[in-house]
């Protein structure tokens, strides 16, 4: 008996962890992609509700890191009675969607900002969303489409641009003459009392 050939077989029939056509397979085939659900008015604005409500909590506040964060915000997602027999949404979907969501909505209040600096007399609310329309379409190439979703965070600080011009910053020079002024008039006012 051939000596090698024997310990061959033997570690064969030990270890036979052949794959069957089937095992073959599932190594081949490409995984096949879960479709992505796309996310309906309703639930953006609870999202953005969620958002809001999370960022804005005074106990918490800034104080979250990301994932408990967007744990909150799913939890406050899913815990919607306005969305019963909507799909779960985990926290990774909540945050990818906000991203995207935030994106294009900070983007049009740029077009709306610019629309409302350009606004001339006569010209009525209408024509101003319409600009802004015009602006965001020829710039992303795409029609906005979260309308909804800027008229919830319009008011709210983080989406308001300022249309008054940003005031020139001063030099360090003309700081520290400022910073001269004021205490000469306080000591004139300490004199004076």
């Amino acid at each position: 008996m051939d000596l090698l050939q024997s310990q061959q077989e033997s570690y064969n029939n030990e270890n036979n962890t052949q794959l069957s056509d089937e095992d073959h397979e599932d190594v081949n085939t490409p995984k096949v992609a879960i479709p992505k659900k796309k996310w309906s008015a309703k639930e953006d604005v609870i999202l953005i509700s969620a958002w809001l409500n999370t960022s804005k909590d005074p106990v918490v506040g800034n104080e979250q890191k990301a994932p408990a964060f967007w744990k909150r915000i799913a939890t406050y997602v899913a815990a919607s009675p306005d969305l019963v027999g909507f799909p779960k949404r985990e926290s990774a979907q909540c945050k990818q969607r906000w991203a995207k969501m935030n994106e294009l909505v900070m983007k049009f209040v740029g077009c709306y900002a610019t629309a409302t600096n350009q606004k001339a007399s006569g010209q009525t609310e209408n024509d101003v969303m319409l600009f802004a329309n015009e602006l965001f379409e020829n710039d992303m190439k795409k029609k906005f489409s979260l309308d909804h979703a800027w008229r919830l965070v319009r008011h709210e600080q983080k989406w308001i641009i300022s249309n008054t011009p940003k005031e020139k910053r001063m030099s360090k020079k003309e700081g520290r003459l400022v910073l001269k002024l004021k205490v000469h008039s306080l000591l004139i006012l300490k004199i004076m009392m």
